[in-house]
């Protein structure tokens, strides 16, 4: 397996991105990528300035897996955004490649933290279905997952919880902020 560029010239990994996007988000509760329109256009996107866009191919050049990265901060910190493993690819380390690929494309561009936000539409974890106020910041500190929630494996990976945004996609439905320093301090 290597992990390449996506090129606005492959066409093919284009569309089996977009596929993998609308199939694996569809179980999250998510309102992304219902469409394979819409995932196109986020995978087009992807390929613009100060975004990273990469893929692990196979030996054959099948797709695996997708991830994207967008340049924030001036270039200190990139949201690490989407990260998608074909379905009968996961569990597998491959999402671990792929992000450690990416930290080392966002070290090579200068940047220092990679960051993302990480959305519970579905109540997979504690602060989904509930109302984080008053005292959102003591909910955080006793986060939990419910069902399979993404930032477990962030959480494996080396990424902290470093924020919530209550009700960023709707009432009882939060977005999980991550974040990871991936040079080390010069002091």
């Amino acid at each position: 397996m290597t992990i390449v560029d996506v090129t606005p010239e492959n066409i093919r990994a284009i569309k089996l991105i977009a596929g993998f996007l609308v199939d694996g988000f569809r179980d999250t509760g998510s309102t992304c990528w219902q469409t394979v329109d819409e995932a196109m256009a986020e995978v087009k996107e992807s390929l613009s300035p100060g975004r990273i866009s990469r893929i692990a191919v196979d030996e054959r050049g099948d797709v695996l897996g997708w991830i994207g990265g967008i340049e924030t901060y001036d270039g200190n910190a990139w949201e690490l955004h989407p990260l998608i493993v074909r379905r009968d690819r996961q569990r597998q380390g491959l999402g671990r490649r792929l992000v450690a690929d990416f930290e080392k494309q966002v070290a090579q561009r200068g940047g220092h933290t990679v960051w993302l936000g990480t959305d519970d539409e579905n109540c997979r974890t504690t602060l989904g279905g509930v109302d984080l106020y008053p005292g959102v910041l003591d909910k955080l500190r006793k986060i939990e997952n419910r069902g399979s929630h993404p930032f477990e494996f962030f959480l494996k990976v080396g990424y902290q919880v470093v924020g919530v945004v209550p009700d960023a996609n709707g009432f009882g439905k939060p977005d999980i902020l991550m974040a990871k320093r991936i040079v080390s301090h010069p002091g």
